[in-house]
């Protein structure tokens, strides 16, 4: 009987759900939307039950199809967005909604703790700076401004964490998805107790650290009764979605570099050693051994669909690239800042703005377009170049997200970046990744480097242009002073 592994992907706006056959192959997919709530001024959440209800829905859809066996499925593997903060009761249902990627309400906590516990004091132990983005400020604030829900509160669970104890009943944490939490110890794996105290938190507030790959438990009666899965399907912790597809790109080895290209863009190095940049994210890898030194930045592909909702109602995305496809390399001097909801790495800065600057008469929406697409590779390149601070040398990303599947915005990032882009199959790299996970816990794989060989595929390769690489060059100067221009405006009237 051929096996089959199916995997989740929790993203920003909608889920994904995904059954691949032991080579990869995608026998059925489902996609389910669910809302963003901007309550406040910096705040963003999401109800992490309309979450489940969702996958449900997806779960139910793919279960649906006729290459689909629900007693055929041999593990699950979950990945999901980062940095939420579920708070959840005893019997496991959420208090509260949770504060998102996005959400920086905590800042005025992240000055404070890092005067009196100390910025480097916490660096040292986490990998991370203490960033309103991260879980821990999140915490801190249920328990400043929302005491009520924080004394109910008897854990705090990641995005994929809830997911996995919706379907097994069990609570748990997975590595990747630690270097959230502060008082998780970056190159120890394990959490410290001393800096929870420090913080004025408890280690008792987060789950049992799992390894991702490793069977938390199988699928309840209940999660059956909603799903249509069979019960006890095995359900591994799963992990980080930016790790997952990592993997889901090929991306297992040391050196390997992964590009991203779903709503928020970035990249992913893999490394065998926790090597930290204040500006960066370091995380570990899904792959066991492994860390991943990312680049995290809002104006992926949620940029160009902003442009689409706002200013190019009625085309497609290809009609789209095809009018930024007629403007040259430079777009002319027209430079757009992707800081659509703020920005994260390198500059970590909540109240930075979109911009586009060179605007005139003689410029085409074609124009504004490309500089769109420009702008996220500029942001992708800045990572790079913060990266390149440590030592790591890159010269091959792997492309994965809804973005790859642009030939000229990959050649574009290409051009930018200096760098060979290889694009696998991307619009399923993040859910392959997370059934990988299930399919090495579950033994369907010897390991990972069986895995991706099996599974992943390169369906193009993009070489950069030299010449369009040295005009980038200014461009990419432009970007960078543009935003040390501003960054004062941007505070001052934020």
């Amino acid at each position: 009987m051929d096996r089959q592994l199916l995997g989740i992907d929790l993203g920003t706006s909608a889920c994904k759900v995904a059954v691949f056959d032991e080579g990869g192959r995608v026998l059925a997919q489902a996609n389910e939307a669910y809302q963003v709530y901007y309550p406040e001024k910096g705040w963003a959440e999401q109800d992490a039950d309309e979450w489940w209800h969702a996958i449900c829905r997806a779960i139910r859809t793919v279960l649906g199809k006729e290459e689909v066996r629900a007693d055929r499925i041999c593990g699950i593997g979950v990945d999901g967005q980062s940095w939420s903060a579920i708070p959840v009761d005893r019997e496991g249902h959420a208090l509260y909604r949770t504060p998102i990627w996005m959400d920086t309400r905590a800042r005025d906590i992240c000055d404070r703790v890092k005067e009196q516990v100390g910025e480097d004091e916490i660096f040292r132990i986490a990998g991370n700076d203490f960033l309103p983005s991260y879980t821990t400020p999140k915490m801190l604030w249920f328990q400043e401004e929302r005491p009520e829900i924080f004394e109910k509160t008897d854990k705090f669970l990641q995005s994929n964490s809830y997911i996995v104890m919706k379907l097994t009943g069990i609570m748990s944490q997975d590595l990747s998805q630690g270097y959230g939490i502060h008082f998780f110890d970056m190159k120890k794996l394990s959490y410290d107790s001393e800096l929870a105290g420090k913080l004025g938190l408890s280690t008792d507030l987060v789950p049992e650290l799992y390894r991702c790959d490793e069977v938390v438990g199988t699928v309840t009666p209940e999660a059956a009764a909603l799903t249509g899965l069979k019960i006890g399907t095995p359900v591994v912790a799963g992990g980080l979605d930016a790790a997952c597809g990592t993997l889901g790109a090929g991306v297992c080895r040391p050196g390997q570099t992964q590009e991203q290209g779903g709503q928020a863009g970035g990249m992913s190095i893999c490394t065998d050693q926790a090597l930290a940049h204040k500006k960066l994210i370091l995380s570990p890898h899904v792959v066991p051994g492994f860390w991943l030194l990312q680049g995290g930045s809002v104006g992926g592909g949620g940029a160009l669909k902003w442009f689409r909702q706002e200013l190019g109602k009625g085309l497609s995305f290809d009609e789209l690239t095809e009018e930024a496809e007629k403007i040259p390399a430079g777009s002319e001097g027209l430079v757009f800042l992707p800081y659509m909801a703020g920005e994260r790495s390198p500059i970590w800065n909540p109240d930075a703005k979109g911009v586009f600057y060179g605007l005139s008469f003689d410029k085409t929406r074609g124009h504004m377009i490309r500089s769109v697409l420009e702008g996220v590779a500029f942001s992708l390149e800045h990572n790079l170049r913060t990266a390149a601070e440590t030592g790591i040398r890159v010269d091959t990303l792997n492309a994965m997200g809804g973005a790859a599947n642009s030939r000229l915005w990959t050649q574009i990032k290409a051009d930018v970046t200096g760098k060979t882009i290889r694009v696998p199959a991307s619009d399923t790299a993040t859910t392959l990744g997370a059934v990988l996970l299930a399919g090495v816990g579950c033994g369907v794989y010897r390991d990972y480097e069986e895995a991706v060989s099996r599974t992943i595929r390169v369906t193009r390769v993009q070489e950069p242009d030299p010449s369009n690489h040295e005009k980038y060059q200014k461009s990419m100067e432009l970007y960078l002073q543009l935003y040390e221009d501003l960054k004062g405006t941007f505070s001052k009237y934020s």
